[in-house]
């Protein structure tokens, strides 16, 4: 064999093979489908477990309530069976549609909110539940997408070359959150009301606001939650129980402190799933606003990384969205979608490692809860129908033939000829 035969280059040393794996990640990442396919493998990962998670956390409540270990499973997975083609028609739907409907779905929100403060149902504080008849509708969930859109919309309206005006924001867009902020308060929903500010900040940030526009909002919202925390002893107490939990372990620091055992126990890879020991009735809302915690012990550090994770690459998956798009409306949507989705897991996730003061908020996709699912498996179905916007990615689905939906139908005689299919 000749001394100049080309033979394959080896990689020289640990540097030469991380350079070959960025460089491989890179070619990944510039692919136009990557976001698209980012979406729905977190999104059905993260609704895969919060359906497993549901089922483990409400057997021995719903057993003890219903007779049933199963019902809460079964109200659950009915919601995902609702909200799975909700977010499959989002995604084929073009932006037009988006913008019209924030407008009714706005007003709406606000028309439910009116509605809760005289027919609702109050629990543990909050007046925040309207029942129809076995079905529970919580408007405050619905009424952050339809500030996300109606927002977006209102700002894109007035872009000029590209740009928005910072100035044009002052009317009518702060007025619209401060009301749905109010009725929100109103029902005495601090978490909601948090979120619904992320998201407006959000929109804020996108926009390009001055920083001293940032430093009063800023100032105005922690004025009014001081005055929020004052009113109401139980958030005093709440406050209280966040700094020093354990000083009140059976009263007002209980379930952070139950929450707080339950990660605990978890250690490094769970008890193992079913196994949790909070759930039986130590824990309160141990399948709603405490799930992360029955996560943590059944499924351990390990577990909670996962979510963490799955959170983590769901928020840069919208960000890259907003970043590679052109079209204004898209890109203020995908970010606010971006604050409220990973934003609310972070302040639920927050308040069970006690890092945070308890809010009372789910964890999305994972938490029971019909009202938080269906809004947001809607808004992830819209972010899909952005990320097909991105340069190339159309061409990529089309090259890419049929789904298994579109060829099923085919198969069964209902849809139109699949590509290849020979013609007559």
């Amino acid at each position: 064999m000749s001394a100049n035969a080309e033979e394959p280059r080896a990689v020289e040393g640990p540097g030469g093979w991380a350079r070959e794996q960025l460089g491989s990640l890179k070619e990944l990442l510039d692919k136009p489908l990557t976001t698209y396919y980012l979406i729905i493998m977190c999104s059905a990962l993260l609704l895969a477990l919060g359906l497993m998670m549901v089922l483990s956390a409400s057997s021995v409540e719903a057993l003890q309530k219903t007779g049933s270990p199963f019902s809460w499973f079964f109200k659950q997975s009915l919601s995902a069976a609702v909200g799975l083609p909700v977010m499959w028609a989002c995604s084929r739907l073009p932006a037009k549609f988006f913008r019209w409907a924030g407008y009714p779905m706005m007003a709406l929100s606000i028309l439910a909110l009116v509605m809760v403060l005289f027919i609702g149902s109050s629990e543990l504080g909050a007046q925040r539940w309207i029942y129809i008849g076995p079905f529970t509708l919580q408007p405050s969930e619905p009424a952050k997408l339809g500030l996300v859109l109606w927002g977006a919309d209102l700002l894109a309206r007035r872009a000029r070359q590209g740009r928005i005006e910072w100035r044009q924001l002052l009317i009518p867009l702060m007025p619209g959150t401060a009301i749905l902020a109010v009725m929100v308060m109103l029902g005495r929903d601090l978490g909601t009301t948090l979120v619904l500010f992320m998201i407006f900040l959000a929109l804020l940030w996108v926009v390009g606001a001055p920083i001293k526009l940032f430093g009063g909002i800023l100032s105005l919202a922690v004025l009014a939650a001081v005055i929020m925390i004052k009113v109401e002893p139980y958030r005093m107490a709440r406050i209280g129980a966040y700094l020093n939990p354990w000083a009140d372990a059976q009263n007002a620091g209980y379930q952070a402190v139950q929450g707080q055992i339950a990660m605990g126990s978890g250690s490094w890879f769970g008890l193992g799933l079913g196994a949790s020991r909070q759930k039986w009735n130590w824990l309160p809302h141990g399948e709603s606003d405490f799930i992360f915690a029955i996560l943590g012990e059944e499924l351990g550090l390990m577990g909670t990384l996962m979510v963490v994770a799955l959170f983590g690459l769901l928020g840069y998956a919208g960000l890259r969205v907003a970043v590679r798009v052109n079209d204004p409306f898209t890109r203020l949507a995908a970010a606010a979608m971006v604050a409220w989705i990973v934003g609310q897991a972070t302040v639920n996730m927050g308040a069970v490692l006690s890092v945070l003061p308890i809010t009372g908020i789910p964890l999305p996709l994972v938490s029971y809860g019909g009202s938080s699912l269906l809004p947001t498996l809607a808004a992830l179905g819209m972010l899909l129908s952005f990320a097909k916007r991105e340069p190339g990615a159309r061409e990529a689905l089309k090259a890419r033939g049929p789904g298994p939906a579109a060829r099923a139908l085919s198969w069964l005689g209902l849809g139109g000829t699949t590509k290849g299919r020979a013609t007559r």
